[in-house]
């Protein structure tokens, strides 16, 4: 059974959020692999985690930067084609732009994160909800509050 949690993003933007997940994952000795819909949103989450914070430094990569059995928190293009196993030995996986993703060996925590502000993200998160709960995942659902923290919900 795969850990699946849901984070409905309300006040702040992927861009925003996705940083200080990355950041407490590693704190806790996380192997991490991200799930983007296609090779130009790799490139574009690829260079703001090199400048989303001028005083900090959060290792990760592409594959196409190379060594990606090496990288602590790769960034993978669903167009850049399927994945059985994280090439970077992750154990928990990032799902974002709507891409859904089964559970992988060696991942326990799969995190998908999807815009509450729009309601086609919404409906695709509901559905994808439906389909790991009858896969049998263990299921929490996050929403941020007025401040940006996350209340458990479900």
């Amino acid at each position: 059974m795969t850990e699946r949690r849901f984070y409905h993003l309300t006040r702040k933007t992927l861009e925003q959020t996705l940083p200080g997940l990355l950041e407490k994952s590693l704190e806790r000795g996380w192997r991490v692999l991200v799930m983007v819909g296609s090779p130009e949103r790799a490139e574009a989450m690829n260079q703001h985690l090199w400048t989303y914070r001028p005083d900090g430094f959060l290792p990760h990569g592409t594959a196409k930067d190379g060594h990606a059995a090496l990288q602590p928190v790769l960034i993978h293009a669903l167009a850049d084609g399927p994945l059985e196993t994280p090439p970077n030995g992750a154990t928990v996986l990032f799902l974002t732009d709507g891409v859904d993703q089964p559970g992988m060996p060696g991942v326990t925590l799969i995190c998908d994160l999807f815009d509450g502000n729009d309601p086609d993200a919404v409906a695709s998160a509901r559905d994808r909800w439906r389909t790991a709960k009858a896969a049998g995942d263990e299921l929490t659902y996050w929403q941020q509050n007025d401040r940006g923290g996350w209340e458990k919900k479900a």
